[in-house]
């Protein structure tokens, strides 16, 4: 089938190739297909939207022929019938054999994304709507060249790009990482040659919270606190890079740069979700 769209972004025909736990919430995919030789990306938050098949679909039900009519195609579709659409985070790329992973978070209780991931097995047919060209609109951990610490803060839908961002990072750079998980089982060993230090805050021993997209209030960062006390190493030009949940960057950002005075051109700040919406209803917000 034709799979192309207007560059620097084309939809990309593949299939699961293995799956591995990384812990109660999390398990990682592994996806190949040859349109993947199409498939270049320089980034370490590289931003992707996924197409799952509906139970008892063999493949996800996308308008592709109608070019760059598809989206319109796709929202005239009955909701039974056109694929979930999630966005995710690539985790790795890797070439001979074209391969890319996507980290998935698993949550009670459980939406189409995360039913369909944690049931995923060797064979599923998904389609991805990714980058034909290595730096695209779609990456936003960009640190100035000039820049003598970095500063980050994600949950766990930013731990891919958190695990990416400080495997890139090179050696010796100053790095604070806050990452806050649901629970102990979530918490890995992150690879990097920066001078990092890393924190892992864990929301299960401070009470329940509800999963991404469930109601409920919206949450405070765990960070926050620690983060007004934290002493961070000196830097005249640091860089921060804030993902997750849209009501904590918020917060998180007005910490940066309202009480530590950083920069704002300096601070990166992405909501993946929001606290009681689903992603549908963030896109028929705009956000």
């Amino acid at each position: 089938m034709t799979t192309a769209l207007a560059a620097p972004f084309r939809f990309f025909a593949l299939q699961v190739v293995r799956t591995r736990r990384l812990g109660p919430s999390l398990v990682r995919v592994t996806f190949a297909g040859g349109d993947l030789r199409h498939f270049f990306s320089d980034g370490r938050d590289q931003s992707l939207s996924l197409f799952l098949p509906h139970p008892g679909q063999p493949e996800p039900v996308v308008p592709v022929e109608l070019g760059d009519g598809w989206w319109q195609g796709w929202r005239d579709l009955p909701d039974d019938v056109r694929a979930v659409m999630r966005s995710y985070t690539l985790r790795a790329l890797r070439r001979d054999p074209d391969e890319i992973d996507i980290d998935f978070v698993l949550h009670t209780p459980a939406g189409p994304a995360s039913h369909w991931a944690s049931r995923a097995t060797a064979g599923d047919r998904v389609l991805l709507l990714g980058p034909a060209v290595a730096d695209n609109r779609a990456i936003r951990f960009r640190p100035p060249p000039d820049t003598d610490l970095v500063v980050v803060w994600g949950d766990e839908t930013a731990l891919p790009a958190v695990a990416a961002v400080l495997e890139s990072l090179p050696a010796g750079l100053p790095a604070r990482v806050w990452l806050e998980v649901h629970d102990a089982g979530t918490v890995q060993d992150l690879a990097t040659e920066a001078d990092a230090e890393v924190t892992w805050l864990v929301r299960e021993a401070r009470g329940p919270k509800a999963a991404p997209g469930a109601d409920g209030g919206a949450p405070a960062p765990l960070a926050l606190d620690p983060l007004r006390a934290a002493q961070l190493p000196p830097g005249e030009r640091p860089y921060v890079w804030i993902a997750g949940e849209s009501s904590c960057v918020k917060q998180l950002r007005r910490h940066f740069v309202g009480e530590r005075g950083i920069d704002r051109r300096r601070v990166t700040f992405v909501g993946y979700w929001r606290q009681g919406l689903s992603e549908e209803q963030l896109r028929e917000l705009g956000e």
